[in-house]
């Protein structure tokens, strides 16, 4: 009973820490190619459903290439997660037919040590074929660039 005030805090403190954008300053290394990127997550809100933007590209796409889908994004104080669907329809490329695709990713960045780790499922289409079907994970090292109000 003791900490049942600051349990009532710590709950109402949840919805105001995951409604706070967070960007990051990411790097990608493979092999012998370094990239450097801006990842802004913006988690939903009661008007918006939650946005990812790479370089302030909005994930969130959806055109006669296919359509990527945010799906979820959860910020706690030391977790980031965001899950993300994209589908392609079938194709056709240097004469070869490839089928309709679908990858599936999910991402989780550590908070306080900047980690990002990244699981994708690739079914189909011409990724698997240029990829390879399965799930692939990668690791990648951000750390918070700014919080946005």
């Amino acid at each position: 009973m003791k900490y049942l005030h600051t349990l009532i805090l710590f709950l109402f403190s949840l919805p105001s820490l995951a409604a706070e954008p967070l960007v990051f300053s990411c790097e990608r290394s493979e092999k012998n190619y370094t990239e450097n990127y801006e990842l802004k997550v913006v988690p939903a809100s009661k008007n918006q459903k939650a946005k990812v933007f790479v370089d302030d590209r909005d994930l969130d796409q959806v055109s006669e290439m296919g359509r990527q889908n945010i799906k979820n994004v959860l910020i706690t104080e030391s977790t980031v997660l965001v899950s993300i669907e994209a589908y392609f329809p079938p194709e056709s490329f240097d004469g070869i037919q490839y089928g309709a695709g679908s990858v599936i990713t999910a991402i989780t960045i550590n908070r306080l040590n900047g980690q990002l780790r990244k699981a994708e499922t690739v079914k189909g289409g011409i990724l698997s074929a240029t990829l390879g079907e399965g799930t692939k994970t990668y690791q990648e090292q951000c750390v918070v660039a700014k919080k946005l109000n």
